[in-house]
């Protein structure tokens, strides 16, 4: 032990060089354990095992790895000292060893910000899976917006952490210049943080989620994804629409998905020859077998003659069909529509031509 204490090699004893070396080595063989024994910690405050085990590990275990073995670096060269004739500059110079002590800190601030972004990860995994299913739509949409939120505010918490330790830069002065700042970016930004703000407004009135259909304005479509600044609709045709957020709370809005009941009115239009018997056995029969439609029982219908044109007998047809799904009411009012053109071909009726 002496002998290695007094054996010296580049300023520094061979024991403390030994030292090193299987401080590191005891590192690259315990970061695993550390890791997972981490990441089974974790997983026990996970409820009702939302994921598996295997998923939290695969998440948490590389940053992990990585703050241990920055870890085990740092009490590793801890007692070394820098040869003389490489002729370094001490720390509190700008010289080599600064940059390193720098790089270090850099390193070590960059693992810990990954291991808050898997770990938040995990949360974001945790609630996909609590919150799947029909009924929890409204939830749903919350997650995307959750999962951008979180990474702004751990990247600025990060780049603050950042300025001060490394470029020692007073925080809290910073912080302070840019609330005296504010203002002016707020006015300069101020499209931005009405779209922000609408964007909050959104999810705590819920005046739709994510899967309902809309109409605002000339724009209709299905909501795919509420953001930060827009929201985006599938329109009928495919088109992808981006809606600014504040739009969607300044203005009336129709959401389609909330109705019970889809209407259905039109006219049909038959000759001024039509005899008032083949009238009224056609809106007899065209009543009868509206409700006899599974989807249209529960309201009845109305079919009336409602007037006279200059070349027609007008016979006016609503009804209501009990569904949100478009693809349902698309289809019920062909079958209705096939119905009544049997009707009209069973009584003889002409439709007329303009």
């Amino acid at each position: 032990m002496e002998e290695l204490k007094n054996a010296i090699y580049l300023d520094n004893s061979a024991w403390d060089l030994l030292l090193f070396g299987g401080i590191i080595l005891i590192g690259f063989i315990l970061k695993r354990f550390f890791s997972n024994s981490f990441s089974k910690i974790v997983f026990r405050f996970i409820p009702d095992e939302s994921i598996s085990i295997q998923d939290c590990v695969q998440l948490i275990r590389k940053p992990f790895e990585l703050l241990i073995f920055w870890i085990f670096f740092y009490f590793a060269v801890k007692n070394l000292h820098a040869p003389s004739i490489w002729n370094l500059e001490p720390i509190e110079n700008s010289g080599l060893l600064y940059f390193a002590k720098k790089g270090f800190e850099s390193a070590v601030i960059f693992t810990i910000t990954w291991i808050i972004v898997r770990l938040m990860k995990v949360v974001i995994m945790v609630a996909q899976e609590k919150w799947n299913g029909a009924d929890q739509k409204s939830k749903q949409q919350f997650i995307p917006f959750l999962n951008d939120l979180s990474m702004v505010f751990i990247i600025t918490a990060s780049g603050f952490v950042f300025l001060g330790r490394i470029f020692e830069v007073d925080v809290v002065a910073l912080i302070t210049g840019l609330g005296i700042g504010g203002l002016a970016l707020a006015l300069a930004a101020r499209e931005t943080l009405e779209n922000l703000f609408a964007s909050f407004t959104i999810f705590l009135d819920l005046p739709f989620v994510v899967g309902d259909n809309i109409q605002i304005g000339s724009i209709s479509g299905d909501i795919e994804k509420i953001g930060f600044r827009s929201t985006r609709i599938r329109s009928a045709d495919g088109n992808l629409i981006l809606v600014p957020n504040r739009l969607l709370t300044s203005q009336s809005l129709e959401n389609m998905s909330e109705r019970d009941y889809r209407r259905a009115k039109y006219t049909i239009l038959c000759e001024l020859s039509t005899k008032p018997a083949q009238i009224e056995k056609a809106i007899a029969a065209i009543e009868s077998f509206i409700q006899e439609e599974p989807l249209c029982k529960k309201k009845i219908p109305r079919v009336i003659l409602e007037g006279f044109g200059a070349y027609s007998i007008d016979i006016s047809v609503t009804y209501f069909v009990q569904t949100k799904d478009f693809a349902k009411f698309q289809a019920t009012k062909q079958s209705i529509n096939l119905g009544i053109l049997k009707v009209l071909e069973k009584e003889k009726i002409v439709m007329a031509r303009s």
